[in-house]
């Protein structure tokens, strides 16, 4: 059981990249991936936990992007595998995005405390030392206020777009941010590319031109994508020569989605291996 796509509380997961292993691994996980939005922080206990419950690892993260090539800004999640965590162009981008999602996050919690009971220190106090801030820490901040029953409530009602209290976040370009993964040597992978519910998705042109500037593959297999997506997705991934993945984007307790829902194939790990500047830790 191969599950390439989770989170841990080094971004908007709940589990510590530890206890995420440990998850896994009485899950009946053989190799996981961890990919933090836009960190490589919880690598290194992820990578120690690993060893100690015999679970194979992937080190990875998923990048922040926006894909312009359709004339307006649509978010793009770029999964990016065994890179080289500090290589300068990807490491300045993922850090451009983190503090401007915390300054984002900043002005949401202005806006949100006219109108509920939420301060900065309340949204610190649902998050670690070091975590990529981001809507579901404000989420939980909203849910030990009493305000919303759970992160599902808060997204659906007042953090969704268009609300007064969202704000966008800086990302770079989709096209530049897969050659920076390229660069560093990492394997970039679309994530959840046919997630409709989420927001407006990109059309089949901007795959054709992500995969122009070195795509390796779209996460087909994934609880947001229908049965017709899957089957489009596949189709696309045959006719440009993409790995087709499957994962959970596990949250832990943040999201319904549970550890190895969608799976990936052994020979797509070993392509993906094969493609990485890092190993994958056995």
């Amino acid at each position: 059981m191969i599950d390439l796509h989770t989170h841990s509380t080094a971004s908007d997961g709940t589990d510590s990249p530890a206890r995420l292993v440990e998850v896994a691994a009485r899950a009946g996980i053989t190799t996981l991936a961890i990919t933090d939005h836009d960190t490589t922080s919880g690598w290194t206990e992820a990578a120690e936990a690993a060893a100690l419950y015999q679970v194979g690892l992937v080190r990875g993260a998923e990048i922040s992007a926006i894909a312009r090539t359709t004339g307006w800004g649509t978010g793009v999640h770029l999964l990016a595998y065994l890179h080289e965590p500090t290589h300068p162009d990807l490491l300045a981008e993922t850090e451009r995005t983190r503090a401007d999602r915390e300054s984002r996050a900043r002005r949401m919690v202005d806006l949100l405390a006219e109108d509920f009971p939420i301060t900065w220190e309340d949204l610190l106090a649902q998050t670690k030392p070091g975590t990529t801030l981001g809507r579901p820490h404000i989420a939980d901040a909203l849910v030990a206020a009493g305000v919303v029953r759970d992160r599902d409530e808060a997204f659906a009602t007042i953090l969704r777009p268009g609300t007064r209290y969202y704000v966008g976040h800086y990302a770079p370009d989709a096209v530049a941010a897969v050659r920076a993964i390229r660069a560093a040597g990492g394997v970039p992978v679309f994530a959840h590319p046919g997630a409709d519910a989420r927001g407006r998705i990109v059309p089949d042109s901007t795959i054709e031109e992500l995969a122009a500037a070195g795509l390796g593959g779209l996460e087909v297999d994934h609880r947001d994508h229908t049965p017709d997506t899957r089957r489009r997705l596949r189709d696309i991934a045959e006719s440009l020569d993409l790995l087709v993945t499957g994962s959970s984007d596990f949250h832990g307790a943040g999201k319904q989605n549970v550890i190895g829902e969608n799976t990936t194939e052994p020979e797509v790990l070993e392509a993906i291996a094969g493609q990485g500047a890092l190993a994958v830790l056995r």
